[in-house]
Order: C-alpha cells, then sequence, then structure tokens
C-alpha cells in the first residue's frame, strides 16, 4: 500500500522572465523596426518620453548681408543654458563631419542646411505610373469610345515591367456585359495601337515578342537586323545560355553576321516597363558607423534614427499608493524595463561591431583580399556572450564604414586553408575575381589554371572549390568568357 511522503530535490531550470525576453526581442530587431517598436511603446505608455534633441547653439550665418529681424529684445533671453552633452549629440555631430559629402546635394553657393545629420534631400521622382504613361497616349489618340475602352482594358493587364499579364479573352470578358467585342477586335487594338506605343517593346506577351516589338523599330536596313529578329523569333534561348557555336551551326552564318546581329539583340530592353517607371528603392539606414581618425578606428552607434527614450518625471513625481495608481505604476516599471532593454542592445551592438572592427582592420584599410576568416564562436568569446546573441545581433544589423555600407554577417566567413595561415573565402573570392579581371580575353583562365596561382601565392584550393566560389560571383566559365569576348 502506497503511503504519502514528502521528498526534498534541488534543482536548476532557467527562466525567460518578461524582462528578458524584452531584450532578447529588441536585441534582434533591424533599425527601422525597432523606430516603429519605440513610436508604439510611446503612444501607448504616458510615463515614457523622448529627450528632445540638443538645440544648437548658433544659428546658421548666410553671410553679413543677411536679413536680421529686429526683435527689439536682448539676444541673450533666447539663449538656452547649456546642457550637459549626451551620447546622441556627439554622434550626430560626428556623423554630420564624417558623412558631410553624401548630403550636398544643392548647388555649391547653397548654404548648409541646419537639420539634423538624418535628413537627406532625395532628388524629385516623377510619380507617374506606366499605366497613366499609357493612358495618357491613348488619350492623345481621339479614338471612339469602343476602341478607347478595349485600349483601357488592355492597358490594365500590362504589369509594371510592361508585359502583358492576361490573355485576350480574358481581357474581352472584362469589358463584357458593358461592350461586347471578339478576341479578333482586342488583338486588333493590342498589335496596331497598344503595341505601338512608348516605350517600344510594350504590351508584349513574351520575352521574344517584346525583343521583336523594339527591332521592328529599327531601319529596315539596318545590318544584322533580318537575323537579329530571326534570332528573337526562334532561338533566344540559345542566347542566354551562350550557345554561339550551335546557334552559328544552325543559322549558318558567319562570325560577323553572327555578331552583328547579336548586338541588335542585346541593345533591346527586356523590361521595357521600367524605362517609365521604377519602383522605389529601398534604403538602408546603418546601426553604426566606422571612421578612421588619428591612425585609430571609431565606432559610433547611429543613435540619430531612433529617439532617446527617458521617464516622465512630472507623472512619476505624483504616483500615490492607492489602487487607483496601479496601472500608472505598471507603466512606469514597463518603462524602466524597456529602458534598460534598449541600453543593452545598444552596448552589445557596440560591442559586437568593435570587435568586427578590431579583426577586420586590414580589409577597412586594403580591401576585400584581406578580409580575415571569422564565424561567430570567434565573436562571441572575444565579447563573452552565447553564439545566439551574436547571430541575433548580426542579422539585418548594417555597418557604414569608408568602403561602403555592409551588413554585420558580410564579415564572416569560412576558412581557407594557407600556407601563411587561413584564408577567408570572401579573400579567395576577391583574389578570383582580380585574377578573371586581369586574364587575356584570347586566352581565359580555367578554374585548374587559376587554383595553380592561387597555390603558388600559398592559398591551397581545389578546382571545385574555384568553380563553386566563381559560379556564386556570376563569372561563366573560361570557353563561355571567350565566345562573349569573341561575339561581343
Amino acid at each position: 500500500m502506497l503511503k504519502p511522503s514528502l521528498q526534498l530535490k534541488l534543482t536548476q531550470q532557467l527562466t525567460m522572465t518578461p524582462q528578458l525576453q524584452q531584450a532578447i526581442r529588441l536585441l534582434q530587431l533591424p533599425i527601422m523596426e525597432l523606430q516603429t517598436q519605440i513610436q508604439q511603446a510611446l503612444d501607448e505608455n504616458v510615463m515614457l518620453e523622448a529627450e528632445e534633441p540638443e538645440a544648437p547653439a548658433e544659428t546658421q550665418d548666410n553671410g553679413p548681408d543677411a536679413d536680421e529681424p529686429d526683435t527689439g529684445a536682448d539676444p541673450e533671453e533666447f539663449v538656452e543654458p547649456e546642457r550637459e552633452a549626451t551620447q546622441e549629440a556627439e554622434v550626430a555631430v560626428a556623423s554630420e563631419a564624417d558623412w558631410e559629402d553624401v548630403q550636398k546635394t544643392g548647388p555649391a553657393e547653397a548654404p548648409k542646411s541646419s537639420e539634423p545629420p538624418t535628413t537627406f534631400e532625395y532628388a524629385d521622382r516623377s510619380e507617374e505610373t506606366l499605366r497613366d504613361h499609357l493612358l495618357w497616349q491613348l488619350e492623345l489618340e481621339n479614338l471612339d469610345s469602343r476602341t478607347t475602352a478595349i485600349g483601357q482594358a488592355i492597358i490594365d493587364a500590362i504589369n509594371d515591367d510592361g508585359y502583358l499579364t492576361d490573355d485576350l479573352d480574358t481581357i474581352r470578358a472584362t469589358l463584357a456585359p458593358d461592350v461586347v467585342v471578339t478576341i479578333e477586335e482586342v488583338e486588333k487594338v493590342l498589335v496596331e495601337l497598344v503595341q505601338q506605343f512608348d516605350p517600344a517593346g510594350i504590351g508584349a506577351r513574351n520575352v521574344s515578342e517584346c525583343v521583336l516589338l523594339q527591332l521592328a523599330q529599327l531601319a529596315p536596313d539596318t545590318a544584322g537586323l533580318p537575323l537579329a529578329q530571326t534570332i528573337a523569333r526562334e532561338h533566344l534561348t540559345l542566347i542566354a545560355e551562350r550557345q554561339f557555336g550551335q546557334l552559328k551551326r544552325l543559322l549558318k552564318v558567319s562570325d560577323e553576321e553572327l555578331e552583328s546581329a547579336i548586338v541588335l539583340v542585346r541593345s533591346c530592353h527586356p523590361r521595357p516597363g521600367s524605362a517609365v517607371f521604377a519602383p522605389a528603392s529601398d534604403y538602408i539606414v546603418p546601426d553604426v558607423f566606422v571612421r578612421r581618425s588619428d591612425g585609430q578606428w571609431i565606432v559610433e552607434l547611429n543613435n540619430a534614427v531612433s529617439p532617446q527614450l527617458r521617464v516622465n518625471q512630472v507623472y512619476a513625481g505624483s504616483l500615490g499608493r492607492g489602487e487607483e495608481y496601479d496601472v500608472l505604476r505598471t507603466q512606469l516599471q514597463e518603462a524602466r524595463w524597456l529602458i534598460r532593454s534598449l541600453e543593452i542592445r545598444n552596448e552589445t551592438l557596440l560591442k559586437v561591431a568593435l570587435t568586427i572592427v578590431q579583426r577586420q582592420k586590414d580589409f577597412l584599410e586594403l580591401g576585400e583580399e584581406h578580409m580575415r576568416p571569422m564565424v561567430l564562436r570567434d565573436v562571441a568569446e572575444a565579447i563573452e556572450m552565447h553564439e545566439s546573441t551574436v547571430s541575433r545581433v548580426t542579422t539585418n544589423k548594417y555597418m557604414h564604414t569608408p568602403r561602403g555600407v555592409f551588413e554585420f554577417r558580410y564579415f564572416f566567413s569560412s576558412h581557407v586553408a594557407g600556407e601563411e595561415g587561413d584564408q577567408s573565402s570572401t579573400a579567395v573570392r576577391a583574389k578570383i575575381r582580380k585574377l578573371v579581371s586581369g586574364e587575356d580575353p584570347e586566352k581565359p583562365l580555367s578554374d585548374s589554371q587559376i587554383a595553380q596561382m592561387l597555390s603558388s601565392e600559398g592559398i591551397t584550393v581545389a578546382r571545385r572549390t574555384v568553380a563553386k566560389y566563381r559560379e556564386a560571383m556570376k563569372i561563366p566559365s573560361s570557353s563561355d568568357r571567350k565566345r562573349s569576348k569573341l561575339v561581343g
């Protein structure tokens, strides 16, 4: 018979507190998503407020002839007392000094902007879409209402690349029951009207038709035009695969004739719609800035893009001990957690960035060929953190350096054995690219030759590895490079 008994056990268990969960979640957020999270917290938590940036000590000087309004008061009355410089102000000043060239968008004689360094002036972009451009041309034709309706339906079925995405029967169905048309009428409007619009090649149903429409714009006596049209109609796949020898045998033409025809085909735009409408560019906001000063590499957080948070002391000081203040006390605790989590994120991000810069000084000073091999474990051991933490920090985080903007993960690469120590795979790729760019066009280097040349430099790499790196960089094989040089 079982009897009840008491037992005492000592165990260890890892518990994820809400604070730790929040810190981990903020650690892996990209900077733009972090901004959204911070703004949401500011909107929902009255105990949080953003620190206002320090006002500039001096106003912009536009020259001795600049008009100065007479306020009739002592200017000193409008000067705020000096406050202790914050880290954000230091980063903002450093960024403005070091990246000044990036922000010069106006004429040389224009006064410097007094906006903070994170405000950029971008060139005006036309908001006209490809559809607007085609509809405008349709209106200029002064067509009857029936033809205009068919043309509008066709234009609505053209994507941003300029291709017709719906078949003619579907376009005909979209017009019913208001306008009843035949497929023949739709095709006539497509071929005789819409496909004649600017840009050339618009309204094509496939790449072959797109190229043929553009070739049709050339003068009939253009050298190689009939052969180029034949290639566009029947052999575009061979062009894409660079099978020029096979193409020459099929068409039974000379090298000169084939070269002139291929030049015409390659001059055509595969996505004509993008010439009118290009999607907005995605701009990368760096998390850290790296610059060189007095022979030392300096790493600074980009605090300017995310506001510095603090507890609202007015609300915090007015809290009482009654139950009616429970919600505010909870918000105060959440505000403190968030501020501490952001501090942890910034500290960890700066530690990882500093370690990367220290290990990759040769890359920053000399280029890709001098990239050192590095894995997550190397950084984790240097900053005494777990690899998973380093992985979270290096994902979707970017570093602005004098050599460009790079994701943190770009600096991590596998090891390749060498006589003078292990080499980074990134450095090996750069060496392969350099060898290919300097080769004799008449005698391109094979993968085996490249492997031998790397071996002479003390880098042991197999031919298959060279082929893998070459293909990853989208460099054609030696035979394809030779054919492309011959054809142009």
